[in-house]
This record gives structure tokens, C-alpha cells and sequence, in this order.
């Protein structure tokens, strides 16, 4: 195989808008989570500790937080279709790429220092495929949910049809 077409492939991959996560961000990431037939959009927010090959379709950062008084650590890979989308929450001052020291701190010894940053510039975003795919789910989610308001009140009409039934029965044996 030629190089080339590999190369094709890899940019096929590729999203064409994404966020400029950085070191020291605090960022949201909407992760789609398929549980069975149905989906989900989970949010993960914490401290980019890390980012790799930011050229690349396999560009990665690694988010840390600290849930219930323990630290976890999530890698997304920013071009996989499961990532919604990455919004930046807050932008910090950091001098290097890789934050593992935030894992041996706790407390006010891991805060980082604030950076002012236009919020609404830098995660203006927009992507088509991914607007149209989160008004497919909620299509989805409120046809589920007009089905099951329907199949309820067929219920609650069958219930009371039984009802009337009954009370036809008593009241011609009186």
C-alpha cells in the first residue's frame, strides 16, 4: 500500500472543526455512550493533563478529575465520532505539556492559575454532522417517548373500558 492512500484514509478520519484543548484547560467532554439500543451523551470535566499528536487523527488528551476523593484519569481521542463534542471551561497558565504532578496533589496545592480567554470565540465550533446527529437523538428520544405516552394511555383506555364493564355487570345483577 502506498503511502499516500494511507495518508487519504487518516484525513477521512479526521473531524473538520475541533477545539483547541491545551495543557491546563478545564474542559467538558460530551462523550456518546451506547448502553444496549440506546444512546446517551455523558459529560466528563476536568484538567487536561495531557495532549499527543494534536496533527494527527489519533490526537488524544488526557482529562483528570477528582470524583468522590478519588482521582480519574479518561483519554479521549479527539477525532473518534463517540466524542460529541469539547467545550473549554476554563483556560489555566501552565509551562508544559505534560501535568503529571497534578496526581501526587491535592487540595490548594493542585489549583491552577487562571488565564483570561474569549469563552465564546474559542469554542465556537460549529460541525454539521454532529449538530445533525444530536437532532437525530432527540428525535429519536421523543419519538420513544410519544411511543410510550401512547402505549399509557391505550393502557389507562383499556383500563377503563374494564372498568365500565364491570360496573355495567354489577349494576344489571341489582
Amino acid at each position: 500500500m502506498s503511502f499516500e492512500l494511507i495518508k487519504k484514509v487518516n484525513e477521512a478520519q479526521k473531524k473538520a472543526n475541533v477545539v483547541d484543548a491545551r495543557s491546563g484547560d478545564t474542559v467538558r467532554v460530551h462523550q456518546k455512550i451506547k448502553e444496549g439500543n440506546k444512546e446517551r451523551i455523558q459529560i466528563f470535566e476536568g484538567v487536561v493533563i495531557r495532549t499527543d499528536r494534536r496533527a494527527s487523527h489519533t490526537s488524544r488528551i488526557t482529562v483528570r478529575k477528582i470524583a468522590s476523593g478519588v482521582g480519574v484519569e479518561k483519554s479521549f481521542l479527539i477525532h473518534s465520532p463517540l466524542v460529541e463534542k469539547i467545550e473549554i471551561v476554563r483556560r489555566s497558565k501552565v509551562r508544559r505539556n505534560f501535568l503529571s504532578y497534578l496526581r501526587d496533589r491535592g487540595g490548594k496545592s493542585a489549583r491552577l492559575k487562571n488565564r483570561d480567554f474569549d469563552r465564546e470565540s474559542v469554542n465556537d465550533v460549529h460541525d454539521s454532522a454532529v449538530e445533525a446527529e444530536e437532532a437525530r437523538l432527540k428525535e429519536v428520544a421523543q419519538a420513544a417517548h410519544e411511543a410510550k405516552e401512547a402505549e399509557k394511555a391505550a393502557a389507562e383506555a383499556d383500563l377503563l373500558a374494564k372498568q365500565a364493564e364491570v360496573e355495567a355487570r354489577h349494576s344489571s345483577e341489582a
